[in-house]
């Protein structure tokens, strides 16, 4: 039977994030879906414009790009003239869109997806009246379903867990060595220890746990001389100063090699220049960075308090701590350098994630949802 599936978006393609990242596999895993099944799917981006599309992920037939044009956006959700049997909102702030969908359409499946932050607080009025619409709420992580059942009193059967996947058109490593010309870039000798940091750095979100590398590298440095840390990410100016700020205290100017925004192409090579990936953050709906940066076979440290948990699968992928301890924090960093993985262990670790997080396994159980 044919399904007719929309899926909604605030941005898709214009800019890259952790959900932007998630919607492209999930319109990619529709779109193959929809081929699969003979189903009729689309995607709608209320900030692309039909330019933004990256055409590995869908046909151009499937995508509509309303460069903020909300009115546009509303009108044609308002009169679609086939009314579709299932949407998926990607994000809460297009609520309004789904209540719409429902009131138009009651026959129609509503669908969040839930991711972190976004639905960790106090909702407003509007949001919370979709939540009481939608047939299904789906959650990246337990983590975040827990949360939508204890602060939002979604009942346990609405909500779905599906974590993520590692984009099938990323590029991942078959060799496991150091690239020369990054090693080059940033002036860094054969054999010294090299942790990365990758994520937004944002003085809104001072959650990351990057702050807390900082503040360990001292006693880092005084057991791996040499050591070097690279904090990677796109950061507004208030936050380079803190930065900055952070780096002089400690006395870690040599250590810290902070890059700014790296190219997509570029962060794969960056994955394998490293000893270990880093990230002690306090609220990551699930960390896609983290699954990347074990298909890259990096070992990875993260927090012990959100969706971080699931992306290295309970303690099998890496090692979550507790980020406000800076002495497990420099512990855990220290294990890990202590014994440096090996090129074999780097394949080993590849495997291991891809054997959770592949694209295959994330239509299959996205289609079991559909056909439920």
């Amino acid at each position: 039977m044919t399904k007719r599936i929309v899926l909604y978006s605030l941005q898709t393609f214009s800019s890259t994030g952790g959900i932007q990242k998630m919607t492209r596999t999930l319109a990619h895993a529709l779109h193959l879906l929809s081929v699969r099944n003979n189903w009729d799917f689309k995607l709608w981006s209320a900030y692309d414009n039909n330019s933004d599309l990256m055409k590995q992920y869908l046909p151009a037939e499937k995508f509509t790009g309303f460069g903020v044009n909300r009115i546009s956006f509303v009108l044609k959700t308002l009169f679609l003239a086939k009314k579709p049997d299932v949407i998926i909102i990607s994000h809460i702030n297009l609520a309004i869109i789904g209540l719409l969908v429902k009131v138009t359409n009651p026959g129609c499946k509503v669908w969040l997806i839930a991711h972190g932050i976004e639905v960790w607080r106090p909702l407003s009025p509007l949001k919370k009246a979709f939540l009481r619409y939608c047939d299904k709420v789906v959650c990246v992580s337990k983590f975040t379903k827990a949360q939508m059942i204890s602060r939002h009193g979604v009942e346990t059967l609405r909500c779905e867990v599906l974590n993520n996947a590692v984009d099938s058109f990323m590029k991942l490593p078959t060799l496991f060595t150091k690239p020369a010309a990054l090693l080059k870039r940033y002036r860094i000798p054969a054999g010294v220890p090299v942790i990365f940091t990758l994520t937004r750095l944002a003085s809104t979100e001072q959650y990351k746990g990057h702050d807390q590398v900082i503040k360990a590298l001292p006693n880092l440095k005084a057991k791996f001389p040499g050591i070097k840390y690279i904090l990677a990410g796109q950061y507004d100016h208030k936050e380079e100063i803190r930065i900055q700020r952070l780096i002089s205290e400690a006395k870690v100017d040599e250590q810290v090699i902070l890059t700014g925004f790296i190219d997509e192409a570029e962060i794969a090579d960056h994955f394998l220049l490293a000893d270990l990936f880093v990230l002690p953050s306090k609220k990551e709906g699930f960390g896609i960075v983290f699954i990347e940066a074990l298909a890259c076979g990096l070992p990875v440290i993260c927090g012990n308090s959100d969706g971080s948990i699931d992306a290295i699968c309970n303690g099998e992928l890496g090692k979550a701590i507790n980020v406000d301890n800076l002495n497990e924090l420099e512990n855990a960093i220290t294990d890990y350098l202590e014994s440096p993985v090996t090129a074999k262990d780097r394949k080993g670790v590849q495997a291991k994630c891809l054997s959770h997080f592949n694209e295959a396994d994330y239509i299959n159980k996205l289609e079991k949802l559909i056909n439920e």
